[in-house]
């Protein structure tokens, strides 16, 4: 713990600044002057414990406090007749707390052990109690302190504590989808027309995803800094104010706002490689696009993942740490190591699926099968509330509608097959009724969504890949190759996707499969 940080902080016995030699614990926030732990009385009385007179002990291995009921470790004084242990913190209490930045009156100990629920947070516990008289509160202990205020990564907007919420219908947590006590303490936004609620214990539980704001003037700042997008310059303006032309940080030349294709041709969108099916930018010299809403996607952002901020940016060839997908486009760097596509940035946590008749949330422990893929998930994924059933962000993020040679009409995204046996009309080979797949219902056409999407459906054609190892020039990626030439890895024929060296003087071609393209 740093020096500052501990000159800010007050001995646990006396309640006195730390100004001398300190012994602190590594689990929780005791911290206690040298001269008192060794001066620590050997048997005490204690008023929650009348009966018989409590002993100081040591343990290494984690113990139960009756008092605040969580686990710690190190000295504590406790009764054997009984199994009756507190943590020393829990034996001398500050008896009042006051910190006007979370509540604008102080709390006072109630020494009495008893079970209530919390006006804080709305959980029940058997153990000591706080109270503010003047607004007739009962806390816990952990609770005189709450932060009023938070920015919680899974929410566009700061969030405030409130001790009960008036002119309410049932509400439902947005973590845990269950019920929140609105007569009990919880956070939720203040936006009008918002209704985020969640569970005090719920939102905290993590601190990685979450933020204190000290004062409300932030939350303007960090609504500013989500509101800055790669829109460099606007060029010219429609009646409404709207942005007909732009110039885009992800492009070199102008940009003009279109409401829908002229030509019937499925165009893509070069930032999140999904098909253009509503108002979109496009540029007149040469084949580029980009939806209205990934044109204003912000620079930086905190998604709900991470808590700490996201950066936008554009990379031609990379791979999706969350879709697995290697894609073309605008990624988030969600954190070091950690890139996201636009396709899985753009899921919220908590989303309503034509698979499934209830919302699902993303849950960061699930460890189980998807059912979209029959894939196990190792990162979690988002599961339901109700029932047994989970996706991860790869099924999530699938187009509705694919071509395919296979069939004349389009191929609509398919949740479930009722057929018994099953095979794929492209590689006709099994395929499991219970997962996902591909289907024309007019033709009655059925295929793997791989085989489908191919494996580098979210590519664009022609960009480029940096190449590291034994070719001395960049390649660039297509999907078709005229002659089947012979891979120069392998020596196999190209009939799929290929890596094709950019200099047209040179005849060198892989295949774009993991062993030919990072082979040794």
């Amino acid at each position: 713990m740093a020096i500052d940080v501990l000159k800010r902080l007050n001995c646990c016995w006396c309640h006195e600044p730390l100004t001398d030699d300190i012994y602190l614990c590594p689990d929780c926030t005791f911290i206690i002057h040298k001269r008192y732990l060794d001066k620590l009385p050997t048997e005490i009385d204690h008023l929650t414990h009348r009966l018989h007179r409590l002993l100081l002990k040591r343990s290494d291995s984690d113990y139960l406090c009756n008092l605040c009921q969580k686990q710690h470790s190190g000295p504590f004084y406790g009764c054997s007749l009984c199994h009756f242990n507190i943590n020393v913190e829990c034996a001398w209490p500050r008896s009042t707390v006051e910190d006007k930045s979370r509540h604008q009156h102080s709390f006072t100990i109630l020494m009495r052990q008893d079970s209530f629920i919390c006006d804080a947070c709305g959980t029940e516990r058997n153990c000591i109690s706080y109270i503010c008289s003047t607004c007739s509160l009962m806390v816990h202990k952990d609770c005189t302190s709450l932060p009023r205020i938070i920015k919680f990564s899974r929410y566009d907007h700061c969030i405030f504590h409130k001790y009960f919420l008036k002119d309410l219908t049932r509400q439902d947590c947005k973590i845990c989808f269950k019920e929140v006590r609105l007569e009990c303490g919880s956070y939720s936004c203040r936006k009008p027309g918002c209704n985020y609620v969640v569970h005090v214990n719920c939102v905290l539980e993590d601190k990685s995803l979450y933020k204190v704001i000290e004062e409300e003037k932030q939350c303007e700042e960090l609504e500013e800094k989500s509101m800055q997008s790669f829109i460099i310059r606007v060029i010219e303006v429609n009646e409404a104010g709207e942005a007909i032309k732009i110039q885009h940080l992800s492009h070199q030349h102008c940009l003009v706002l279109a409401n829908k294709m002229e030509e019937d041709i499925d165009r893509k969108c070069d930032g999140c490689m999904l098909p253009i099916s509503n108002i979109f930018y496009y540029c007149l010299e040469c084949p580029f696009f980009l939806h209205k809403t990934c044109v204003e996607l912000p620079r930086i952002k905190q998604h709900w993942f991470h808590q700490s901020n996201s950066t936008l940016y554009f990379d031609s060839f990379k791979k999706c740490d969350f879709c697995n997908q290697h894609c073309s486009g605008f990624f988030y760097k969600i954190r070091e190591g950690w890139d996201m596509c636009l396709r899985c940035a753009k899921v919220s946590d908590i989303i309503e699926c034509k698979g499934h008749q209830h919302f699902l949330f993303f849950d960061f422990k699930y460890m189980e099968k998807c059912n979209g893929c029959g894939e196990t998930n190792r990162y979690g994924a988002f599961r339901c509330g109700k029932c047994r059933f989970a996706l991860d962000f790869g099924c999530l993020t699938l187009p509705h509608l694919a071509l395919h040679k296979i069939d004349e009409h389009k191929l609509k995204l398919t949740y479930h097959d009722d057929k018994e046996q099953s095979y794929c009309d492209i590689c006709e080979k099994y395929r499991d009724p219970s997962l996902w797949l591909y289907s024309c219902s007019i033709c009655d056409t059925s295929a793997h969504i791989k085989c489908v999407l191919g494996h580098f459906p979210f590519l664009k054609d022609g960009v480029t890949f940096i190449y590291y190892h034994k070719h001395h020039h960049d390649l660039k990626f297509f999907r078709k190759v005229k002659g089947y030439p012979e891979c120069s890895y392998c020596g196999k024929l190209c009939q799929e996707e290929i890596l094709k060296c950019e200099k047209s003087t040179c005849n060198y071609i892989i295949h774009n499969k993991y062993k030919c393209r990072w082979r040794y």
